[in-house]
């Protein structure tokens, strides 16, 4: 089933509870992992739009969209807490504590790396 635009918000408009479900339900994982409350609100937004547009309702899965919704934000949150979202640091091991990188490491892998880094 594909959908207009103001369809699209308008589901996203009637399903935004779902965001403060899910970070109300894991609140004790942001507190941990030290992520900002309105950083992970607005991943979580983003993925509300994609589930939202990604949903097949001709899936005969049986999965209602209020399902996929809550499925996809809960895969969401998992990935806030990811040392890549965390950090952007690309390919990084999903758990990574206290990450610190030298600036001379820096230096050695890219010698681009101040471009990248003002960009």
């Amino acid at each position: 089933m594909t959908l207009t635009i103001p369809q699209r918000n308008s589901l996203v408009q009637e399903y935004l509870w779902c965001i403060d479900s899910v970070i109300k339900q894991n609140y004790s994982l942001l507190k941990a992992a030290h992520l900002d409350r309105d950083d992970v609100y607005q991943s979580l937004a983003m993925r509300l739009i994609r589930a939202v547009e990604l949903y097949d309702s001709d899936n005969k899965a049986g999965k209602t969209l209020k399902g996929y919704i809550f499925m996809s934000l809960r895969f969401a949150l998992r990935t806030c807490s990811s040392a890549q979202a965390q950090y952007g640091f690309r390919g990084a091991p999903h758990y990574l504590p206290n990450a610190v990188v030298p600036m001379s490491a820096l230096d050695e892998s890219d010698p681009y790396w101040e471009m990248r880094i003002a960009a």
